[in-house]
């Protein structure tokens, strides 16, 4: 198999930009009503786009106490779930754990130590798209902006200044809803684009 390279920052620069998900198309989710018809409807999915955030730490050592804010998306809509409301956390809890339900992201290692560490869980079904682009012949991890640069040819847009936001705030930003909810969805076209077999998308037991 040839090895691939993942596309420099100078070569993504060049991109035209990847059109992205309005506010309109993004439902924060913060308080019971919101978390059951969110629930309602992302139940029903067969692949869910997915990632997390945390509040930065900047002491070494510093252990995390992430994630704050869990994001699922379908094709249409994201839904950005704020984890200080029990009724979010009972909600991402389910999706994590349903086995019917393929959740797709990049970099989910770490999403996964603090997903067991802070909710308890053990997340099922869960498929790192940066193993797929590896067994592709991809010789470093490529990421979100990389994987968008290949599959696309467009540029992902991410916001620096989002990414160190303050993550645990009640209140997000417009900057972090938009960051966080195009984050999950664009994980969930690059999926769709892969058009993977069956045998490379199953994921037993997570």
């Amino acid at each position: 198999m040839p090895q691939l390279f993942t596309p420099s920052k100078d070569d993504i620069a060049e991109l035209a930009p990847l059109d992205q998900l309005g506010l309109e198309n993004i439902v924060v989710v913060a308080n019971r009503a919101q978390a059951e018809q969110a629930l309602q409807l992302l139940h029903q999915c067969a692949v869910l786009g997915f990632d997390t955030e945390s509040k930065p730490t900047f002491v070494r050592d510093e252990v995390s106490s992430g994630p704050h804010v869990v994001q699922f998306s379908t094709r249409q809509t994201a839904y950005v779930f704020q984890l200080h409301d029990d009724d979010s956390r009972e909600v991402v809890r389910t999706l994590l754990q349903a086995a019917h339900i393929i959740k797709v992201g990049f970099g989910l290692a770490g999403d996964h130590q603090q997903i067991r560490r802070t909710l308890n869980i053990e997340p099922r079904n869960v498929l790192d798209l940066n193993h797929v682009f590896r067994s592709q012949g991809y010789i470093k991890e490529i990421g979100i902006r990389g994987a968008v640069a290949v599959v696309f040819k467009r540029r992902f847009i991410k916001s620096r200044k989002a990414t160190t936001s303050n993550w645990a705030n009640r209140q997000l930003t417009p900057s972090q809803v938009i960051y966080s909810g195009n984050d999950a969805w664009a994980a969930l076209l690059v999926f769709e684009a892969l058009d993977l077999p069956s045998a490379a998308v199953a994921q037993p037991g997570g």
